[in-house]
């Protein structure tokens, strides 16, 4: 009998098991691949602030540090956001796979058990109101009990959907991405870049984020429902077209959900953090540290749970309000943003970037360039002013 089994050793699901073991529950954290980190589907950018909160920064998984961001409009028009505020979106850029395995060591050395390669294929209540998680490793299936079960399985949750939570998602709802890791590209190591465009990237938007003096994370998302081709023919095409001497050197894929907030994040004996729980940013596409957050939060609840032997959604919803309070509004405010810009022609995006153009905001953070937009075009966005000042 496990107090707490946390399915995915990802960063919210090892911030969850970590916090739920240093209090003193008996935790088992399940990692259905070989090794944790692997395969990298992110674009490893996250703020400085927020990361420090949860971590002590261990310059073994820092790739680079950044400075400031560039965001291009269709027609090249140039905004610049420099850090010297807190909030901020950017600041490192992680190496993901080291990264993951520290958080991971973290709640083992925190007390939690844990096995890899190990997947939850089901979960069955028991009368004394726990609930049997069947496993499969390497062929061989076993189960162990659990107390709470936390699903931190990602964007194709199945602790979610075995818990009956409601997390569909429509073909609008979620980004299509690929990832290049590219090799012998010039640009500016201080900075990540954004480059938005109907025509470059429906309903999403192109990065390049920094890992050393001439190697970044080069990658895509793309709204399916919006795109005419497929993600990587997207991607080529911009590569080739203004970065075609650098060499590809590793290729990820994969979904990120763009939903907003959910309902709930939580069934009898069920919590789901990260992508399983949707919280990732419906605008940056961002979910490191929410998920971070979520685990703590799950990792805080699961410990009360277990002291008053109560497990039912009922009291586990404490655990929405906290993530709901924190960063769920923020959630709110940006799926509505996203919704807005997704009527935008490419015009309407150059007139809004012209308007700002030649500031320098000393703040990288999706609510402080909404702000100044707004304050040069009430009439276009006066019908969201109230979400951001």
């Amino acid at each position: 009998m496990y107090d707490v089994v946390v399915v995915g050793a990802g960063p919210g699901g090892s911030t969850a098991a970590r916090i739920a073991a240093e209090k003193g529950l008996n935790v088992l954290l399940v990692e259905k691949r070989q090794e944790v980190g692997t395969p990298v589907r992110c674009a490893e950018g996250v703020s400085k602030e927020a990361i420090e909160k949860f971590v002590e920064i261990d310059r073994k998984w820092i790739a680079a540090e950044v400075t400031g961001a560039k965001i291009y409009a269709p027609d090249g028009t140039e905004i610049v956001m420099a850090e010297e505020m807190a909030g901020n979106e950017v600041g490192y850029v992680l190496e993901r796979k080291v990264f993951d395995r520290h958080l991971a060591r973290l709640a083992v050395r925190a007390g939690a058990d844990m096995i890899v390669k190990t997947t939850a294929t089901g979960m069955k209540k028991k009368e004394n109101g726990a609930v049997e998680v069947f496993l499969r490793k390497m062929g061989e299936e076993f189960t162990v009990d659990a107390k709470i079960v936390i699903g931190a399985d990602g964007v194709e949750s199945r602790i979610g959907k075995l818990a009956g939570i409601d997390t569909t998602l429509k073909l609008g709802e979620i980004e299509s991405c690929i990832q290049y890791l590219m090799a012998g590209i010039e640009f500016d190591p201080e900075y990540c870049y954004f480059w938005l465009g109907n025509e470059i990237a429906p309903g999403g938007y192109i990065w390049l984020f920094p890992k050393g003096k001439d190697a970044a994370n080069f990658g895509i998302g793309v709204l399916p429902s919006m795109a005419k081709k497929k993600p990587k023919d997207y991607l080529d095409d911009f590569v080739a077209k203004n970065f075609g001497s650098g060499e590809i050197v590793e290729v990820v894929a994969g979904g990120v959900p763009v939903k907003g907030p959910i309902e709930t994040a939580v069934a009898d004996n069920v919590m789901l953090v990260g992508d399983a729980a949707r919280h990732a940013d419906p605008i940056t596409g961002g979910g490191i540290v929410n998920a971070m957050k979520a685990g703590f939060f799950a990792g805080s609840v699961a410990a009360e749970a277990v002291e008053r032997k109560d497990y039912s959604a009922r009291f586990l919803r404490k655990y929405d309000e906290l993530w709901m309070n924190d960063f769920g509004k923020t959630l709110h405010r940006n799926k509505i943003l996203q919704q807005k810009l997704l009527k935008m022609d490419d015009k309407t995006l150059n007139k809004l970037a012209k308007s700002i153009a030649g500031y320098n905001l000393k703040e990288m953070s999706v609510r402080r360039i909404v702000m100044e937009l707004i304050k040069h075009n009430p009439r276009l966005l006066w019908d969201i002013k109230d979400l951001f000042i």
